[in-house]
């Protein structure tokens, strides 16, 4: 059991589902809908998020880590939002939902640039260190700087985790953030339909099984993209 391996990758998770939500609030909170303000969410402490959803932020990852022994971590969390006001601002609920996937590839971006900063400055090679998708994606030039080497690990860990989170919640099924985004687009066209599925829970499910199966095909070739520009 590699307990380094777990802390990094709950923190790193943790970190990424309170940014992820609390740009949400925060763009619904500019949008005019004050719900998750009111509620605390607008917030990078990760108290207000914890308390909102306990399992998601807290059991559902620690049970994933531990049963796979830090190899594997799924997590969730949500904010409230006023949906008679997302109905009358449909656009500004859009802008919202995709506030939370925008999130993710900030931080991937900046993750991304910190390992190509650990390359320019020579103190690392760009070649992986590890093995896998979690990295650490650059080598210490100097293999007793543990400095180096914890940074690239955490650095790599957000960097995917981030990927896979951004690219995950895009998908254009209820309850994900794409659903929100086109929902709010072209509300016309798609509310009737994606409130039909929001009504039926076993479509629901359906659907998230799919786009669990459906992610790695999109995940993958990016990931790889992402990781020859280091």
């Amino acid at each position: 059991m590699d307990y380094q391996q777990i802390v990094l990758l709950y923190g790193v998770l943790l970190v990424s589902l309170v940014v992820h939500e609390a740009s949400h609030a925060l763009f619904a909170y500019w949008g005019g809908d004050r719900t998750a303000y009111v509620g605390g969410q607008v917030s990078l402490n990760p108290i207000p998020h914890i308390q909102r959803e306990p399992f998601g932020t807290v059991i559902l990852p620690l049970l994933v880590l531990f049963m796979s022994e830090g190899t594997m971590i799924l997590g969730y969390a949500h904010i409230p939002v006023d949906p008679l006001w997302a109905a009358r601002f449909p656009k500004r609920a859009a802008l919202m939902s995709a506030a939370g996937p925008l999130a993710n590839f900030a931080i991937c971006a900046v993750a991304f640039l910190g390992l190509k900063a650990l390359c320019w400055a020579g103190w690392a090679d760009a070649w992986p260190a590890g093995s896998g998708l979690l990295g650490p994606f650059v080598t210490p030039v100097d293999p007793t700087n543990d400095y180096v080497f914890a940074a690239a690990r955490i650095a790599s860990a957000f960097l995917t985790l981030n990927l896979l989170l951004g690219i995950f919640n895009l998908f254009p099924l209820p309850p994900l953030d794409g659903a929100g985004v086109l929902g709010g687009l072209f509300s016309r066209s798609l509310g009737a339909f994606y409130g039909y599925l929001q009504s039926q829970p076993i479509l629901m499910l359906v659907g998230m099984v799919a786009t669990w199966q459906l992610v790695p095909y999109v995940f993958t070739p990016v990931a790889i993209r992402v990781l020859d520009w280091i």
